[in-house]
């Protein structure tokens, strides 16, 4: 099962932009995704880097949770990145274009050899057709692995497909990396949505990601946030049924049930599982947003 942490609403942060930094620490996202990658120009890449680190040290971001997309280590700048970034504090850093478990490995050994914790994850962008076809290798390559970020814009335009409101162009792909997240105990969110003005649209695709099994989705603007978060929480409903089977479920076991009936539903082990991870994460929510 995976961890309770809330990734509902992570939102893109460009690195070289030190207003978008500050306004970060206020604002109502589960997680920001510090860029330096495709969000920042050559000529303010090293600015950028500066300029994050500078942030993560002044803090102020509560408990939300921090991941650094760093430049592919093959760039000029992605070695440098990974050794700043290792000791400033974020939570994860996040690597582009993640085809294989070797590109895995040798982030894990530039991080351990600047000085990274133990603590500091791993996320993996999602975004090429051979990132997709193995998923299975990539998603099981670090413990410090804590999730995958789907990258459907570079996907789409890989396949040479398009995009449309249904997204069947890449269901295929989205399936292969949850099965891959959810086979090995990790997170996964769901690629942004790039039509602003499409607020309908944006609902419908959060509300398949929830359906298809995404923890939350990746945006591009704090207008988004609002809706991504309350797509992916927990009904209230959904709560209480969830505290009344778990309820049920323990007072059958300790009175030496084998069966029990809720409001005429069947409840069976992988109910009760699914309602404490439910509760878990209803719980994980209020806590981050009361540190916010």
């Amino acid at each position: 099962m995976t961890a309770a942490r809330p990734r509902r609403s992570v939102l893109y942060m460009p690195g070289s932009n030190a207003r978008a930094l500050e306004k970060g620490r206020s604002l109502p996202a589960d997680g920001l995704i510090l860029d330096l990658e495709d969000a920042v120009a050559p000529d303010a890449k090293e600015t950028a880097r500066e300029q994050i680190v500078a942030a993560l040290k002044e803090g102020g971001y509560g408990k939300r949770e921090i991941a650094v997309r760093v430049n592919p280590l093959d760039s000029p700048w992605g070695k440098d990145d990974v050794k700043a970034m290792a000791t400033s504090g974020a939570d994860a850093i996040l690597l582009p274009k993640v085809e294989t478990a070797a590109m895995i490995h040798e982030l894990e050994k530039l991080m351990d050899a600047a000085g990274a914790p133990q603590s500091m994850g791993i996320q993996c962008m999602m975004e090429t057709p051979l990132g997709m076809l193995n998923a299975q290798e990539v998603a099981g390559a670090s413990k410090r692995i804590t999730c995958l970020v789907m990258g459907t814009s570079d996907l789409v335009k890989d396949l040479q497909a398009a995009h449309t409101p249904e997204r069947l162009p890449v269901l295929t792909s989205l399936g292969l990396c949850i099965l891959a997240a959810r086979a090995y105990g990790i997170a996964i969110t769901d690629g942004v949505h790039l039509d602003l003005s499409d607020e309908e649209g944006f609902a419908a695709s959060c509300r398949q990601g929830k359906e298809l099994g995404f923890d939350g989705k990746t945006l591009i603007h704090p207008k988004t946030i609002a809706a991504a978060n309350e797509v992916f929480a927990p009904s209230q409903a959904e709560i209480d049924w969830s505290h009344k089977i778990i309820a049920a479920h323990a007072e059958a076991t300790a009175e030496g049930k084998g069966v029990v009936v809720v409001d005429g539903k069947l409840i069976e082990n992988l109910h009760v599982e699914s309602a404490q991870r439910l509760v878990a994460l209803s719980e994980a929510i209020k806590e981050l947003e009361a540190a916010a």
